[in-house]
């Protein structure tokens, strides 16, 4: 990736915030911008950079996303709370959310466990569901909005189970789901250097211990969909790390007895 020059970024970022305006220029009040700045395909680029991230930080966790959807809740059994992997289970593609069962799905692609607990209360316990199924920490481990440690991460699934356990919703802890590296694109880092495995297994004994301490349900995906080398089966994803038709079909059935199991 090419880096812009910092007097770069610096006027694109002035520009975007309104500090700039296209008549003042960079020579003062007045003075248009010269036509080759504009035409510019970095500064371009930076500023729908800018204006992507800014679009963002105005509703970091995402409140808006389901607000009016929840509205509409009357029931529900169980509220799956997660990321990218939870998000696209709604799909026609994957067959649909459990279809005849009132599960609700509060997945939002790309989340952290910072993010999801922020609208825990609305995407969540708002709805009364008598069981939440909590899957997240995948793009914590990847950085999706900075370092996070792997205490960070656990401290974030706690406060979600307490939460939840505060409001009479049981609590299914999933396992984070495994990564592989067998479709890594040319000139893209694999999913296992973005999500080490060591990582994700550490997490996931901690989830266990913690789900055992605290009599929540514990749900094993990770288990179920490695082969044996330990990666993600490569039948199971095109891209190393979201589930397809298959994945999902796998995951389906271990979903439905966790929830089971948690509502006993």
């Amino acid at each position: 990736m090419k880096l812009l020059p910092i007097s770069l970024v610096a006027f694109a970022l002035l520009f975007q915030s309104g500090a700039l305006s296209a008549q003042q220029g960079l020579g003062g009040a007045g003075q248009a911008l010269p036509p080759a700045l504009l035409q510019c395909s970095d500064v371009a680029a930076a500023l729908i950079g800018v204006t992507n991230q800014d679009t963002r930080l105005r509703d970091w966790a995402n409140l808006t996303r389901y607000r009016d959807a929840n509205r509409t809740v009357t029931r529900a059994d169980a509220v799956f709370m997660g990321d990218s992997i939870t998000d696209f289970w709604q799909q026609a593609r994957f067959g649909g959310f459990f279809p005849g069962k009132n599960y609700v799905d509060r997945g939002i692609s790309a989340q952290t466990t910072p993010q999801m607990l922020v609208r825990f209360r609305p995407d969540v316990i708002a709805l009364k569901p008598r069981v939440v199924v909590i899957l997240a920490g995948t793009n914590d481990i990847a950085g999706n909005t900075g370092p996070m440690s792997n205490e960070d991460i656990q401290n974030n699934l706690a406060s979600m189970a307490e939460l939840a356990k505060a409001s009479n919703i049981r609590v299914v802890l999933s396992s984070i789901t495994p990564v592989s590296a067998y479709h890594a694109a040319p000139n893209q880092p694999p999913q296992t250097t973005r999500r080490p495995v060591e990582r994700i297994k550490a997490i996931n004994e901690w989830m266990k211990s913690y789900a055992a301490a605290n009599k929540h349900v514990y749900l094993d995906y990770y288990s179920a969909m490695i082969d044996s080398t330990g990666m993600l089966k490569t039948e199971l994803s095109e891209d190393d790390l979201h589930p397809n038709a298959a994945g999902y079909t796998a995951m389906a059935p271990l979903a439905e007895a966790a929830i089971a199991q948690a509502s006993r």
